[in-house]
């Protein structure tokens, strides 16, 4: 079924301005009264992208909404299998058309701790490849077009999208809610980031991880993705997703990302930056060619920590976080000066220097740590040298 998009104001995504974004970005980090931290995962919402009277794109054999059906599915099933803990909800488990806002409410009213959205993608017989997007401004006419035609389904609802009407999907609104949800959004990328090094292993082209105006993200308040996982309207792309031995291999490949993203997140294993999943872990240093890792006496690094205690409410951002001791000299640090370093979780996690009672400073620092490299790079806080959980630094930052 076509939709016309003329008829769906709320649908309007425009493109940004670079410089007026990023001041209102500065403006309001002055008001974080809700950004909340994440310590563990423990329920997990998984959607199925369309269903129902919504068949979403096709190929010459497949429609979206049963691929993303088969991938949804086994994606749980090999969670639960590993985690038995852990809350699958579905937002649907059969063919049934579902609401892009109930999809959201689903994942809200089970205080969910991640949402995971799967689609499969359309355009030209050309394209294929993998991308993960998360809530954002797009940076071109092709991802609009992606935001576009998902967020299009409204039409296909009860009441034709009325109850939208009024839905903000400008530059400002979408900025805000980033805002809003910062931390959220820092682990979303991370989670990307992780699915896109895993298909990337498959031999799957990289297309990235992207951000656009879709509403089912704009509308979660947990770590949230739209996983886009292959071109239907590729011949060689159906071939792989529309068939079940190659959605296995992609819900095997979002189980390695959770995997290490989970321990990510709980601080439960060595995990390095994203960007650096798909290359082979460090090997261990040969004693007679390469310099220790760890000094026999006080390193440049355990000075730092030392100074730097008991000196208030400190900001810094988080690069790595290790399973052994590193010096301050060590590669992986990338020549960052006045390294601080702290222990959790049987971890060794390295931070940058510090910003007093300096939350935008340290916000900047982030951006400028990412741009070096650290593409998992994030905003911690240290009251008189112990970590404490953003929310209650910006309390003390506010009173």
């Amino acid at each position: 079924m076509q939709v016309d998009r003329t008829k769906l104001p709320i649908l309007r995504l425009y493109k940004g301005n670079a410089t007026r974004t990023f001041l209102f970005v500065l403006a309001i980090f002055c008001g974080f009264s809700t950004i909340t931290s994440q310590k563990s995962i423990e329920t997990i919402v998984i959607d199925a992208g369309h269903g129902g009277h919504d068949p979403g794109c096709h190929g010459k054999f497949s429609k979206e909404k049963h691929v993303c059906l088969s991938m949804a599915l086994k994606l749980g099933k090999l969670i639960k299998e590993k985690y038995p803990d852990l809350k699958i909800v579905y937002t649907r488990d059969k063919d049934v058309f579902v609401e892009l806002g109930e999809r959201a409410n689903i994942a809200n009213r089970a205080k969910a701790d991640l949402f995971i959205c799967i689609h499969a993608n359309a355009a030209s017989p050309a394209a294929y490849g993998t991308e993960t997007y998360v809530l954002g401004l797009h940076r071109s006419e092709a991802q609009q077009k992606v935001a576009s035609r998902e967020n299009s389904i409204i039409a296909l609802e009860e009441d034709g999208g009325a109850q939208y009407e009024n839905f903000d999907l400008s530059p400002d609104a979408i900025i805000a809610k980033r805002l809003q949800l910062s931390v959220f959004l820092d682990h979303a990328i991370t989670f990307a980031q992780f699915l896109q090094a895993e298909f990337k292993k498959l031999g799957r082209k990289d297309r990235g991880v992207k951000q656009a105006g879709f509403m089912v993200l704009y509308r979660t308040t947990m770590p949230s993705v739209l996983i886009e996982t292959g071109f239907l309207t590729n011949p060689s792309e159906e071939s792989f997703i529309g068939k079940e031995s190659g959605q296995d291999k992609m819900a095997n490949a979002m189980l390695k990302a959770f995997d290490k993203y989970k321990a990510s997140i709980e601080g439960t294993e060595i995990v390095d930056n994203p960007s650096e999943t798909t290359a082979p872990k460090q090997p261990a240093p040969e004693p007679k060619k390469e310099k220790p890792e760890v000094a026999s006496e006080p390193s440049f690094i355990d000075k730092v920590n030392q100074e730097q205690k008991n000196n208030g409410l400190v900001f810094r951002v988080q690069i790595l976080s290790l399973n052994t001791k590193i010096s301050s000299d060590s590669p992986r640090l990338k020549g960052e000066a006045s390294t601080y370093e702290y222990q959790q979780g049987g971890l060794f996690k390295y931070c940058t220097k510090g910003f007093d009672n300096d939350i935008k400073g340290a916000v900047r620092y982030k951006v400028k740590m990412r741009e070096k490299g650290f593409k998992g790079a994030f905003v911690v806080a240290f009251l008189n040298g112990e970590r404490i959980s953003i929310e209650k630094a910006l309390k003390l930052v506010e009173n």
